[in-house]
């Protein structure tokens, strides 16, 4: 059985709780993404700081350990959808890590936008890796059985 590690970011808790339904199912190690600066809990102050980042590229400095992503095999990459791409501190997650020949699954939480450019931004950063399908969320609520039927489709084991 594969060793699963779920990363994520999350500013507003809504990839949070899609990460944890994920964690639950799986029985894979939940690991929270977090950036050296906070951004704004105001949408509107957060939403010109991330797409200022986004424009130029702009990779936060983490707080993680440097063995943050060691011993797993496939990894779950959870994001929002911020202007049609991965949030910055998730970048710097797929940049700092070596993700060569293992699973990457990404997953999103969106308003309406799905996963944007976010697949093809994840391979661009992982292009070693073999990257499966992956879920974009578009609600509030996280759907424990949607999540299942995904994860069945993508033949991840399910505790």
């Amino acid at each position: 059985m594969s060793k699963i590690l779920i990363a994520y970011y999350s500013l507003f808790q809504n990839t949070k709780r899609f990460a944890e339904e994920i964690a639950n199912q799986t029985g894979g190690t939940l690991k929270e993404i977090i950036p050296e600066n906070k951004y704004s809990f105001d949408y509107n102050t957060a939403a010109k700081e991330v797409r200022n980042q986004i424009s130029r590229d702009f990779c936060p400095k983490l707080m993680l350990p440097d063995d943050f992503a060691e011993g797993y095999d496939t990894i779950f990459i959870g994001s929002p959808n911020w202007f049609k791409t991965m949030a910055p501190p998730v970048k710097s997650f797929l940049r700092r890590y070596d993700f060569a020949n293992k699973k990457i699954i990404p997953f999103c939480t969106h308003g309406g936008g799905g996963f944007g450019q976010m697949i093809e931004d994840i391979a661009a950063e992982c292009p070693d890796s073999l990257l499966l399908e992956g879920l974009a969320w578009g609600g509030g609520t996280v759907n424990a059985g949607e999540i299942q039927k995904w994860l069945e489709q993508i033949d991840i084991g399910i505790d």
